[in-house]
């Protein structure tokens, strides 16, 4: 799958930092892990932040642009085999304001839509919060679903538990695959490999843990801020060293637990580990960026696993 004429070509919505842009390229180690490079070739990406896309744009060689998604013609950008994108979860988090379908935030998951109608890619990855099939008792998650399909595409829905697919972090997310619907077969779901040995917060960043310098990427940085005085607040309370970590989440100064044995809360590298970014991804930013950026992200070798299996479903339309 190495030959120029038999790469997938990828299109990024939403690309964030590049969690999601990562696990689809491949090429990087995490843990003394190496993830091979897949045959995708990530031709254009956009976000609105500009912070985030300078923090993609220091690590990947192809680069992404600033845009506003909600007012972009699809038709300006190129046309794709696969289009990903994990549009905005705030509104649907159950740590966001809720917002859902009402808000126009809510409503950016129609841009790839808009590109689904201009080039009809065969394969849509879509990546949201676990809370969106929980909303309205299902039926803001099923709205969204019956909008995909409209343009003439086959829809399932995965539901992945991180620490299932090697993530030392409790996280669940939704990725909704989406088939164009004159193309036989569908991608398999990836097998969850680690159902009973999950990968601890230890397993993760207990490397660094005499580390205070920048030897190691943004291991310097963490927040100094005390624990909440009273009530039992989300990031007030330590990991378990034999367990995966919390969620990492983005909202930074509220949200960043402890560490599992030291009395501090957690660095941005040791956020980083635990979200699977390999440690030659640097975060260029003050703490509360970096934080919310690696927050917001998908992580990489989760989104390798979806890749993987996108990519031998391309192997089958041969």
């Amino acid at each position: 799958m190495n030959k120029k004429s038999e790469r997938i070509t990828v299109v990024s919505y939403f690309c964030g930092c590049g969690g999601l842009d990562l696990g689809f390229r491949g090429n990087f180690v995490y843990h003394g892990q190496k993830y091979d490079r897949l045959p995708f070739d990530i031709i254009s990406a956009f976000d609105f932040n500009e912070k985030c896309v300078a923090t993609y744009n220091n690590y990947f060689e192809h680069k992404a642009t600033v845009g506003d998604l909600e007012k972009i013609d699809p038709n300006s950008v190129v046309g794709a085999d696969v289009l990903i994108g994990g549009f905005p979860c705030q509104e649907f988090s159950s740590c966001g304001p809720l917002g859902g379908l009402e808000s126009q935030r809510g409503q950016l998951y129609k841009a790839l839509i808009r590109y689904m109608n201009a080039h009809r890619p065969k394969v849509v990855v879509g990546e949201n919060v676990i809370n969106l099939e929980r909303m309205n008792k299902g039926e803001v998650l099923k709205t969204i679903v019956s909008d995909l399909e409209a343009p003439g595409y086959r829809i399932e829905v995965w539901k992945m538990f991180a620490p299932d697919y090697g993530v030392p972090q409790r996280r669940t997310r939704l990725f909704i695959i989406c088939v164009r619907d004159d193309l036989k077969g569908f991608p398999k779901k990836p097998i969850a490999e680690y159902v009973n040995n999950h990968h601890s917060v230890e397993w993760a960043i207990g490397d660094l843990i005499n580390i205070v310098d920048e030897s190691v990427p943004n291991q310097s940085q963490f927040f100094a801020a005390s624990r909440a005085r009273k009530g039992n607040g989300q990031g007030d309370e330590n990991n378990m060293r034999n367990k995966p970590a919390y969620t990492i989440r983005a909202n930074p100064k509220s949200r960043v637990q402890f560490h599992y044995e030291l009395d501090r809360r957690l660095t941005v590298r040791e956020c980083a580990r635990i979200q699977t970014f390999p440690d030659d991804f640097t975060f260029g930013f003050a703490k509360t960026t970096s934080i919310s950026q690696i927050g917001n992200a998908v992580p990489p070798i989760l989104a390798h696993t979806v890749a993987q299996a996108i990519a031998n479903y391309f192997q089958e339309l041969k």
